[in-house]
């Protein structure tokens, strides 16, 4: 995984990226930064006073207090749907304001240098979601591999998601054919061949 707005990345490399991304909108794409300060200006550059479309969304890494700034341009990004990852949680985030936010991931670390996830962090986390009608979800709790500690909370898992409309406009419908071979054949049809 790479931060596609990291500052080496050249805006006309993002150019071209957006514009697949708005050309095929049968897909959701989580595009998560820890840079979202450019995501902001690009994105505002990109839509002006519109909102990017539903089907991208955009979200920045938030793994303790010392990064809390994040919010702020984040919150400034023109998309529908904001998302905070909060993996690997490794502090409380008791001053964090999640307005303008639409969903929480948390989890915790993996590996042999893990550090370790404190169970008052992750709940205090899902209650601020909860009391803010924030959608939470909670990957893992980490350990030696990613699965090891399992991912129940509280005898639960919590696999919410942000309330977005996922079935397509009627120019997403149009857009469902391969650019090269015209609209699919029929439903039973699971892809298409290579273009030439």
């Amino acid at each position: 995984m790479a931060d596609l707005f990291h500052e080496a990345v050249p805006d006309e490399f993002l150019d071209s990226v957006f514009e697949v991304l708005e050309r095929v909108p049968r897909h959701i794409y989580q595009i998560l930064t820890k840079r979202p300060g450019r995501a902001r200006v690009y994105m505002g550059r990109r839509y002006g006073n519109a909102l990017a479309p539903e089907h991208i969304w955009i979200g920045t890494s938030v793994e303790d207090q010392r990064v809390l700034d994040r919010l702020e341009e984040l919150r400034a990004t023109p998309a529908r749907v904001r998302f905070l990852s909060c993996e690997p949680l490794i502090g409380p985030l008791t001053e964090m304001d999640l307005s303008g936010i639409h969903w929480v991931i948390a989890g915790g670390e993996s590996g042999r240098r893990r550090r370790p996830i404190d169970g008052d962090w992750v709940r205090e986390l899902r209650e601020k979601c909860l009391t803010e009608s924030v959608a939470f979800f909670f990957k893992q709790w980490g350990g030696l591999t990613p699965k090891a500690g399992g991912r129940e909370l509280d005898g639960r898992t919590w696999d919410d998601y942000p309330k977005v409309s996922v079935s397509p406009s009627p120019a997403a419908r149009r857009a469902r054919r391969h650019p090269d071979l015209g609209p699919r054949p029929n439903a039973a049809t699971p892809y298409w061949p290579a273009a030439r």
